[in-house]
């Protein structure tokens, strides 16, 4: 095997986990930034880095509009929840699109990684782009992460989507934490009926067939997708809820 090239660690981060995706719409950036303001709030300092250069959403899930401040050569993260935060949002107008090539999506990353004074952090939360492409390589290869969650819905075609990340990461020496499933039910607000609209259970019968931890089953609700839209995560928006306790418990696992 191809030994490869030696990592660069961020100043003062601890704990570096990716939270990845094989394919887009499976809710990976918001359970992304539930899991960092969970952990937050538990007493950690943590850091979130929007590193889905291409449709950067943290920075609507977190409520933050604002422009970071530039000290001397270091860029200064936002914060909000508790928690430090860098994106590629928050330097682009929102309509516009980001069109660049392998190169520069390497330069954006060393700027994030390098650039911004995140000073000490217990946990550093890194929204990845769906599927395997420049930025996943790049990341793997430049930091040494803890590791990565892989996030799917239940059904087949995302989950065979899903494992080529998995195959991904195992090729890139980077361990994998564990799987989500979600959108696993639906609660009808109403009755309180519960319906598996996409099939449950298919992430948890996958991370055992790979011999990986299922790290927990989070719904499809409407109550998630308000909050976001409304820059609150649910963690912060509903923190008693079932939905938060949800995040609450998957963040737990990662410690």
């Amino acid at each position: 095997m191809t030994q490869l090239p030696p990592k660069t660690p961020i100043p003062g981060v601890n704990k570096l986990i990716a939270i990845a995706s094989g394919k887009g719409g499976v809710g990976k950036s918001t359970i992304s930034a539930n899991l960092a303001v969970a952990l937050a709030a538990d007493g950690a300092r943590v850091g979130l880095m929007d590193a889905d250069i291409y449709g950067p959403s943290i920075p609507t899930i977190m409520g933050i509009d604002e422009t970071p401040r530039a000290d001397a050569d270091r860029i200064i993260p936002l914060e909000r929840h508790g928690v430090k935060v860098i994106s590629m949002g928050f330097f682009i107008e929102e309509r516009r699109a980001v069109v660049w090539r392998g190169p520069m999506l390497g330069k954006m990353l060393d700027e994030f990684t390098q650039k911004v004074a995140w000073g000490k952090l217990d946990y550093m939360i890194i929204d990845l782009p769906p599927g395997t492409g420049d930025v996943q390589l790049s990341l793997c290869q430049q930091l040494p992460l803890t590791g990565a969650v892989v996030v799917s819905t239940p059904q087949d075609v995302a989950l065979k989507v899903a494992q080529k990340a998995i195959n991904l990461f195992e090729l890139l020496e980077t361990p994998v934490l564990g799987l989500i499933e979600n959108m696993s039910y639906f609660t009808c607000p109403h009755c309180g009926e519960r319906e598996e609209i996409f099939g449950t259970g298919g992430t948890r019968r996958a991370a055992e067939a790979m011999k990986l931890p299922f790290l927990g089953a989070l719904p499809l609700s409407t109550a998630i997708r308000l909050d976001s839209d409304n820059g609150v995560p649910c963690v912060v928006g509903e923190p008693e809820s079932d939905r938060a306790t949800g995040f609450k418990d998957i963040a737990q696992t990662l410690k």
